[in-house]
């Protein structure tokens, strides 16, 4: 049976506060972050989970701020809202995925000793099949740019493909910054696109270690996906273990292989003698939630956008209060700062009058779900993507002190961050990587899917070297914030929050999206970057 969890935009208990006077103080105005911070991490708003009352209260904060500002609906049919529908995937008890050998034995890698875990999140949540050939195909990475191809010459339509987790370490990537090529995500959708039935990323882990026991509860937790958006019947993940003897009992040498899959010398092959059957299942319930655009209306382009975006949601609230009696997740830091960001860019933006492009104000669902929100705008755009000019996002905003340095996520990738550069010049600062390539952050926010799309996206993020104290103050300093309120329970409004850094970096990105907006260029992606490919396709509509 499927659960239908709506939002209810009227005629629920509670009301969104009244929107704060609009008045043109001439620039990016910290007190005005301070107080939308303040209101949208209340506690009334019950950690703005997708889906709740606390949404609805978020969704009528918002409007009536545009509203105020006077702005016009940026949505679908002149409103303010365009309905994202989602899907949430619960995994029933029992899945089974069963490999045959050729010498008769069959083990069920579901079963006792779990060497295996698969989840069917498409659909109505159920997969099945039976006597699967199975594909080691290296990395699963096919990509011309890079003059590298794990699929050459082979089909793996029907196929359980089994791909490495992450990517090679070879300078055809990126280096110590993740590439799109290392995502589970891309690897499943190369191989569905190549008509495999099931994606299974093999881990360094033996099954029953700390590590595999880890993963297997992380798996287990429901996921959340767009709804019409087509996906592979089954992915997971498998241990070492049963594909060692695979390997061996095809005449490799597993070393051997994991080496030239690291080379770029190893082409995907039938794991012969080996077979695999599938049966899992999934509960299955409905998500609406709700995208908030806003919009000015250029005077001269007005069909060529510049997407400002943040997103509205977080976590909501925790099963059981922790020792202080706390059980919600504020999200003042993530992401009522970015969302903040957004509204007082829009209102600094606006006071200064009309340009000749169109700048929508983006206020994005369910991020914390999986960018599904963005996801969602990126396969029904409300504006063309191939005449957006720029997403530029914020999630986040910097709380510190003023900083010499302007990092961002996905430093080498786009224009835009020379475009930041020569802004942030005259200022004495400088635009930097963010510093954290094991975080691989360029992904995990809501310009990656405009960035698939083609569409160039940036997103500012901390500073470490602060004017004053440097590196030696600014590192640690931002480290014990990241630990301390990332995710968790304390991340909330207090008045003694420093939004000097942000004030700073929002001035700038005013700057930027004001020469965007009143100019005729279009920014790009920068050679070697792997979105470019997405963006070229599209280019007779910029001529």
């Amino acid at each position: 049976m499927i659960a239908v969890v709506g939002l209810v935009l009227a005629g629920c208990a509670g009301t969104a506060p009244a929107p704060t006077p609009v008045v043109d103080t001439g620039g990016v105005a910290a007190s005005r972050l301070s107080e939308h911070v303040r209101i949208l991490s209340a506690d009334g708003f019950q950690g703005r989970e997708p889906g709740t009352d606390g949404e609805r209260l978020t969704l009528e904060y918002l409007e009536a701020q545009y509203e105020a500002m006077g702005l016009e609906p940026g949505g679908p049919d002149g409103q303010w809202l365009q309905p994202v529908t989602l899907t949430r995937y619960t995994p029933v008890a029992g899945a089974s995925l069963r490999a045959a050998m050729d010498n008769g034995i069959t083990v069920n890698l579901t079963g006792a000793a779990q060497a295996a875990v698969v989840r069917a999140t498409y659909g109505d949540g159920r997969a099945s099949f039976a006597q699967a050939p199975v594909v080691f195909a290296g990395y699963g990475i096919s990509a011309p740019d890079r003059g590298w191809d794990d699929y050459a010459g082979t089909d793996v339509s029907g196929a359980v493909v089994i791909v490495l987790s992450g990517e090679p370490q070879d300078d055809r990537f990126n280096g110590d910054y993740p590439s799109l090529y290392a995502l589970d995500v891309y690897k499943t959708e190369e191989a569905h696109r190549r008509g495999a039935l099931a994606v299974l990323t093999l881990l360094p882990f033996q099954a029953g270690s700390a590590d595999w026991t880890e993963l297997l509860g992380y798996v287990a937790r429901p996921s959340v996906q767009v709804v019409g958006v087509e996906n592979i019947e089954a992915s997971g993940y498998i241990a070492m273990d049963p594909i060692i003897g695979w390997i061996q009992s095809n005449d490799g040498d597993p070393e051997q292989w994991f080496e030239e899959a690291g080379g770029g010398s190893f082409r995907a092959r039938r794991l012969d003698g080996v077979t695999m059957s599938l049966e899992a299942s999934e509960t299955v319930e409905t998500i609406q939630t709700y995208n908030l655009l806003a919009r000015m209306p250029g005077t001269e382009r007005p069909n060529e956008t510049i997407i400002v975006s943040a997103h509205w949601d977080h976590v909501g609230v925790a099963d059981a209060p922790d020792a202080d009696g706390d059980a919600i997740y504020n999200g003042a830091w993530d992401n009522a700062s970015g969302t903040a960001g957004v509204l007082e860019l829009a209102r600094v933006l606006h006071a200064q009058g009309p340009r000749a492009r169109s700048i929508v104000f983006a206020h994005m669902a369910a991020e914390e779900m999986g960018l599904l929100g963005s996801y969602f705008y990126a396969e029904h755009p409300v504006w063309p993507l191939e005449t957006t000019v720029a997403d530029i996002n914020i999630d986040m905003l910097p709380l510190s002190p003023p900083t010499r340095d302007i990092a961002i996520f996905g430093y080498g990738q786009t224009t835009l961050e020379d475009d930041l550069a020569r802004l942030a010049e005259p200022e004495g600062r400088v635009v930097t990587d963010d510093g954290r390539p094991d975080e691989g952050f360029y992904y995990r926010s809501d310009h990656f899917p405009f960035a698939l799309a083609g569409v160039p996206a940036l997103m500012a993020w901390h500073g470490v070297d602060w004017d004053e104290g440097g590196r030696a103050a600014g590192e640690p300093a931002y480290r014990a914030q990241w630990s301390t309120y990332y995710h968790q329970r304390a991340d909330a409004w207090s008045a003694e929050l420093d939004w000097r850094s942000a004030v700073e970096n929002l001035t700038l990105l005013e700057a930027l999206i004001g020469d965007l907006a009143d100019g005729r260029q279009w920014p790009g992606w920068k050679p070697g970057s792997e979105f470019a490919a997405a963006r070229a396709a599209t280019d007779a509509a910029r001529q």
